[in-house]
């Protein structure tokens, strides 16, 4: 407590006392002293509330002792934050004119997914103007289904992309970021010439792929015709059409193989999806890999839900699935063990592929969908793989609605496990009832 309120308090009680020992009432003087010093304290604190409520048009109130050293830690404090705020508004300014300046539709979203702000190219490129739409929901002002489901689900993991919703013929790749209180950015990035070049890509590669195909299998025809015929050939031809005819396959799978990717890329969603007994089709998938273990002998596991269903192509499927056990038949050491599981939980139907093979290191994982894309190029080509095979499981769980999860470890194995969502899985009460023998 300040000495100019010390003093004044002894003053009190020191006058009350000496008027309660003459009068011989010390107790109702000394009530008495109190009430007015409450009622002192009352004023001043009347006051300061008064100036604290119009500061703008009241001069600080004059009182000396606590109440001014209040007052003036209050304009202190309050200059403080005046220029705290004022330097936030700069650091907003910049931040504004930065983002007005990108090229990228930057769009801050609320929690609820509510319009805050937005810069002039997300009205170029989403027909998104601010402050006219500001308060508006995202999934309102554009309308498609992909986006709404982007934005509910707040995924934050991969980029999206979408035809621009005010000019068809331009492509966007859209991202979602959390920063701040429960707040979003929204970008969205021009990749029309990106998407251009690989429709470009996938033209070429299925046209090459298309004229190499009836040339390849006439020369596959007559190969076959003189392999058929080796016993006539002299001794030294043997090796050569050996090889001749190793390559030739190798070249029909790869063609094939890239006709079917690109069928694949024309669409990210299979046009007539049916219910698929997931089940068997594994079952035939391990025959067919226990073939091609051969004197590897290997040991397979299958573990299946025999009544789990998907919507879905059958061939599409079958592709994706055979590639992923082949692929652990290849890279898994001669009586290693595959296991292969088909099963479902509250996040979907999951199909998992796991080895205790070579493994992969880990900056190769984000790279194994890529085509041609190869950890060990040698082996692989040793292997007879063509480099696709992953593509091609990629792109068939796009069309399904599915992800790819990859985890692996050098020298002790991979697992490989297929995601799909709760929605491709068929109910056991729409299947039809099986009749009687």
């Amino acid at each position: 407590m300040f000495e100019g309120d010390v003093r004044r308090l002894l003053a009190t009680v020191g006058i009350a006392t000496a008027i309660g020992l003459v009068s011989g009432e010390l107790l109702l003087c000394y009530l008495a002293a109190t009430l007015l010093h409450l009622a002192w304290l009352y004023r001043n604190l009347s006051h300061l509330l008064t100036w604290l409520r119009n500061r703008s048009t009241l001069d600080a109130p004059e009182s000396p002792g606590l109440f001014e050293e209040i007052t003036l830690e209050i304009d202190y404090l309050r200059e403080r934050h005046r220029k705290r705020k004022k330097t936030l508004a700069s650091y907003l300014r910049q931040f504004q004119q930065a983002t007005r300046a990108l090229p990228d539709a930057t769009i801050v979203l609320g929690e609820d997914g509510e319009v805050q702000w937005a810069n002039e190219a997300s009205a170029r490129y989403l027909g998104i103007r601010w402050p006219e739409d500001m308060g508006q929901r995202i999934t309102n002002l554009i309308r498609h289904p992909k986006v709404r489901e982007f934005v509910l689900a707040k995924r934050t993991e991969s980029a999206l992309e979408i035809p621009s919703p005010i000019n068809s013929h331009r492509f966007l790749s859209i991202l979602l970021a959390p920063y701040g209180d429960s707040r979003w950015l929204f970008v969205a990035r021009d990749i029309t010439e990106l998407h251009r070049a690989n429709l470009v890509r996938s033209d070429f590669v299925a046209n090459v792929s298309h004229e190499l195909r009836t040339p390849i299998t006439v020369f596959r025809g007559y190969l076959e015709l003189l392999y058929e015929q080796r016993d006539m050939a002299p001794p030294p031809w043997l090796p050569a059409l050996e090889q001749l005819n190793a390559h030739a396959n190798r070249m029909q799978e790869l063609v094939e193989e890239l006709l079917l990717l690109s069928r694949l890329e024309q669409s990210d969603r299979v046009t007539d999806p049916e219910p698929v007994l997931v089940s068997e089709m594994l079952a035939d998938i391990l025959k067919q890999a226990r073939i091609v273990s051969g004197s590897r002998e290997h040991l397979f596991t299958l573990e299946t839900d025999a009544s789990l269903r998907i919507l879905g192509s059958a061939s599409e499927l079958k592709s994706c699935f055979t590639n992923l056990v082949v692929n652990a038949v290849n890279y898994t050491p001669a009586r290693g063990v595959i296991r292969v599981r088909w099963f479902e939980d509250a996040r979907g139907a999951h199909l998992e592929v796991q080895d205790n093979g070579t493994g992969v290191a880990e900056e190769h994982l984000d790279r194994l969908t890529e085509r041609f894309y190869r950890v060990d190029s040698a082996r692989a080509r040793g292997d007879g793989g063509t480099g696709l095979g992953l593509a091609i499981v990629k792109h068939v769980l796009i069309r399904h609605g599915g992800m790819l999860d990859i985890r692996s470890q050098l020298g002790v194995g991979s697992t490989f496990r297929c995601d799909f969502p709760p929605e491709t899985i068929v109910p056991q009460s729409s299947l039809p009832l099986s009749r009687p023998a």
